[in-house]
């Protein structure tokens, strides 16, 4: 069995996102080796000084924290993760859950919208909340609090939390927040004691996105956050669902948009039921990004690649990135090098600390300060 203080030591390191564990994981039998390569890797990549590697000591405190919550620790790659979750091409390495860990292996429908919901909105909230599904959403005010509440008059519910397990937010959802875990699921990717910042929305976003087989958007602005639950939502080649409102209502510009892009229009929870997929495999037929295999398969092996050609890749990628996310296969289209040469630069730069993988299976180039 392995060893989880070495494994969350790997996840808890700098540099080391979800395309970087997987990789890591995929290249090097144990954690324990990969945590060894870390410094060189690295360095390959430009960085004079090592990434920050927590000690065991550290890392064995953090989980006698989840412990004394009652949390359970999910490891990518371990039976009881999320199979959905696991698709994804940036699955968090680790998710610590309060409540019962068999409700995520069922059909998940998310429901998210806007935190200065109106009445009507909240009723259609409900009303899909009410439909028998588990549902999954982020535990805001407005919509996101209005389905939790009626799913678990009806059914249960997920909510993914942006900081730790033991943090409140907002603080008026504390009787909520603990009424979720003790009859549905709490997640969080983030350790205890994280307060949410802003950075770990979209995080909270794409994990909402990845449990269920659709998401249902009801009153986004067209800057909204559950705009970008949308977006993961097609990324990930889920289902979507868009409730149509007034042109006079600013919350209804980005569900209305949604619908004329593509989105199921959608006014009741029959509408939701009707749409659904069956089954995973249907999924990613249609899907803009492939899905990532389960586990920490790589198709191609990371060293078949020649040295020159490594030392090519190492200087003409960082040239093709900027501060403004690309998605990770538009780039192999333009960069002309081998999948392995790809995936072995991208680790490096990634722990070099010069680059960001981003939610949605995106890179983009860290600015020096």
């Amino acid at each position: 069995m392995i060893d989880r203080v070495a494994l969350l030591r790997l996840i808890r390191t700098e540099g080391v996102g979800p395309q970087t564990y997987r990789r890591l994981r995929a290249r090097f039998d144990t954690p324990e080796e990969a945590l060894a390569a870390i410094p060189a890797l690295a360095r390959a990549g430009g960085r004079a000084k090592a990434p920050f590697v927590p000690n065991a000591g550290d890392v064995r405190r953090e989980i006698d924290r989840f412990d004394t919550l009652g949390a359970t620790l999910l490891f990518l790659g371990e039976p009881d993760y999320p199979k959905l979750l696991a698709l994804l091409p940036d699955a968090p390495p680790m998710i610590a859950v309060l409540g019962d860990v068999a409700i995520l292996h069922k059909p998940i429908v998310a429901v998210v919208g806007a935190r200065n919901a109106s009445v009507n909105g909240c009723r259609v909230a409900a009303d899909i909340a009410a439909s028998g599904r588990p549902i999954a959403s982020g535990l805001a005010r407005g919509i996101d609090a209005a389905a939790h509440v009626a799913a678990l008059r009806t059914g249960t519910t997920i909510a993914a939390i942006p900081g730790g397990l033991d943090v409140v937010y907002p603080p008026e959802h504390k009787a909520l927040q603990a009424e979720i875990a003790e009859r549905g699921v709490l997640i969080a990717e983030a350790p205890p004691g994280t307060a949410p910042m802003a950075r770990h929305f979209p995080k909270r976003n794409r994990i909402i996105a990845g449990l269920a087989l659709g998401v249902v958007v009801i009153e986004a602005a067209l800057r909204s956050g559950s705009l970008i639950t949308a977006r993961y939502a097609l990324d990930y080649g889920r289902e979507l669902f868009a409730v149509p409102g007034s042109p006079l209502d600013a919350r209804a510009r980005g569900t209305n948009d949604l619908i004329r892009q593509g989105a199921h229009l959608t006014e009741s929870a029959g509408d939701v039921l009707m749409n659904l997929p069956d089954r995973p495999g249907a999924l990613f037929a249609d899907a803009r990004i492939a899905p990532a295999p389960p586990g920490f398969a790589e198709p191609v092996a990371l060293l078949e690649s020649g040295a020159s050609e490594l030392d090519r890749a190492r200087r003409d990628i960082p040239r093709l990135l900027s501060a403004s996310p690309v998605p990770v296969d538009e780039l192999a289209l333009h960069c002309q090098f081998s999948p392995s040469a790809l995936v072995a630069v991208l680790m490096e730069l990634e722990l070099a600390g010069r680059i960001e993988t981003l939610p949605g299976n995106k890179i983009g180039l860290l600015l020096a300060p």
